[in-house]
């Protein structure tokens, strides 16, 4: 059984809504960042104070390891792993910045090795299926269409796609500004088809489903309001299954197409860095392991002894 993720005994949660404010504010973490680590620190809280911990202050490096280690028989991820043990060092950190403690307590602790996962991905001919799936000139398959086609088009994460406002799409110079993670904002550039897709909804479609109360959100559900994320899950799993797709679709399947595709066909990996918001090329890097075969044809092409005479 994993522990209950209910909130943190009160002797715990005023540091940890302190950190949490820190990350919030001054870091600019995403609001689902942020709660995830929220859900982490409380789980850690519970579990210390099942233990006669009396608040953060008196926490161990063997305490804070022992919670760690009982985490390892809950059947969770590695990634998830990580990314709890990643929570409870930036908040040690935080509390020695703070004078709150004067050592940090998870400063001997070990994680989890990650393993470096090639994503999954759709190749040209299955995206064409994909894009092509939204049929019909209704205003949902206009909206549909559009938003495969941009995501296809811009390697948006979902959750830019889904918080997409009317303001930050430049329809006449062919890109958008979008704010991703920690509010970082980034030039995307759109495609010409993903253009004239966007701009047919917008003039055909959209109308048709403002409310009274809609405000600028881009793509609308039934209701007026913003398309959610499960929505948008929901959307790409019904047209990968009209499209006949026997892959496992996902939603950051097509972020991970577009930045594969560009590679391949031979763009930059420092463009597409830009273009997929990553803070660090070694995210980006993880994509040239996607298609070795094009590292053959290149040798193949271009290495001397194998060219013909």
């Amino acid at each position: 059984m994993r522990v209950d993720h209910s909130q943190a005994p009160e002797v715990f949660a005023t540091d940890i809504e302190s950190f949490l404010s820190y990350i919030s504010l001054e870091r600019g973490l995403s609001k689902n960042t942020v709660a995830a680590y929220r859900r982490d620190l409380d789980q850690a809280a519970q579990f210390l104070k099942r233990r006669g911990v009396a608040d953060w202050r008196a926490v161990s490096a063997a305490q804070a390891a022992e919670w760690t280690y009982s985490l390892t028989s809950d059947r969770y991820t590695a990634t998830s792993l990580a990314r709890k043990l990643t929570a409870l060092r930036m908040l040690a950190r935080h509390l020695v910045r703070e004078k709150v403690r004067a050592d940090d307590f998870t400063a001997l602790l070990t994680g989890p090795k990650l393993a470096r996962k090639i994503p999954g991905t759709l190749n040209e001919t299955e995206v064409a299926r994909l894009l092509a799936a939204p049929t019909g000139g209704d205003p949902r398959a206009l909206r549909d269409r559009a938003l495969l086609e941009l995501f296809y088009s811009s390697g948006l994460r979902v959750s830019e796609l889904a918080g997409l406002m009317l303001q930050q799409v430049d329809l006449e110079n062919n890109f958008l500004r979008v704010f991703g993670k920690g509010s970082k904002e980034r030039v995307v550039p759109i495609g010409g088809r993903a253009r004239d897709a966007l701009a047919t909804y917008l003039t055909s479609g959209r109308p048709h489903l403002v409310k009274p109360k809609t405000g600028s959100q881009f793509f609308l559900n039934n209701r007026g309001t913003a398309l959610s994320r499960v929505m948008l899950w929901m959307l790409v799993k019904k047209y990968a299954q009209r499209a006949g797709l026997t892959k496992n679709v996902k939603p950051h399947g097509l972020r991970h197409s577009f930045a594969t595709h560009l590679l391949t066909g031979g763009a930059d990996l420092r463009a597409i860095q830009e273009m997929l918001g990553h803070a660090s090329i070694s995210t980006t890097q993880i994509y040239t392991a996607v298609e070795p075969q094009r590292l053959v044809d290149h040798h193949a092409k271009f290495h001397p002894r194998n060219r013909e005479k």
